[in-house]
């Protein structure tokens, strides 16, 4: 393993908790459009992938159907807005970034540009970032490798170089793909087992537990 030099945090679900504002926002869109609402632990399913793909999964339609638009564009106005009525940052969140300070730390998160925005400022989260990517700022979102390696080039370090850090499949697919170290830490999302059968770099119970495995991995390695 290389020496870390840099942690890539995902957001919804490994910083904050998410859940009611995007159910709510979700719901409110397609009750707009006369679609039936969904339970929020069915929305809460269909987080991860992007706003596009949350919307055709709640709609029950394919991604490319032209229905999926006007629907999307709801929700993405409506979630705006409502971004961080009950969004909280989940246990250890805060001290983990403080306590990482001294070392670069970026954002990649599929959440749409808009709303990421507006959530890292309204929570304080922004000044812990050199590179904040997020959804729409590359072609391809997570799982697809190009937003870390995006962030890698931003950072003027190797992918070998940052360690990744999240709490879904897609967070530990495309670190693994892009050459990252990858923790998997377990959220309100994701469960355990399933982040288990991925095999990440390391499993963690919570955000309390990664500045130490940082500063041991990285009195540990080599180069």
């Amino acid at each position: 393993m290389s020496r870390p030099r840099a942690v890539v945090f995902d957001l919804d679900g490994t910083l904050l908790d998410s859940r009611l504002d995007i159910a709510r926002a979700a719901n409110r869109a397609l009750c707009a459009h006369g679609f039936p609402e969904r339970s929020v632990d069915e929305i809460v399913g269909f987080v991860g992938d992007g706003a596009r793909l949350l919307v055709s999964r709640a709609l029950n339609f394919a991604d490319a159907d032209p229905r999926v638009d006007a629907v999307l564009q709801t929700f993405l106005d409506d979630y705006t807005a409502h971004a961080v009525v009950h969004s909280r940052l989940l246990p250890g969140a805060r001290e983990a970034l403080d306590a990482l300070d001294g070392l670069p730390l970026a954002l990649c998160t599929n959440k749409p540009r808009a709303t990421t925005d507006v959530v890292l400022e309204a929570l304080d989260l922004a000044r812990h970032f050199r590179v904040v990517l997020a959804g729409g700022d590359t072609p391809e979102k997570k799982p697809d490798p190009a937003p870390l390696l995006a962030v890698a080039e931003r950072l003027g370090l190797p992918p070998a170089a940052l360690v990744m850090v999240g709490d879904g499949p897609q967070d530990v697919l495309a670190g693994r793909a892009a050459g990252c170290v990858t923790v998997a830490v377990v959220g309100p999302l994701v469960p355990r087992d399933c982040l288990a059968e991925l095999s990440p770099n390391a499993l963690l119970d919570g955000l309390d537990q990664l500045p130490a495995l940082v500063e041991r991995w990285r009195a540990q390695a080599t180069s």
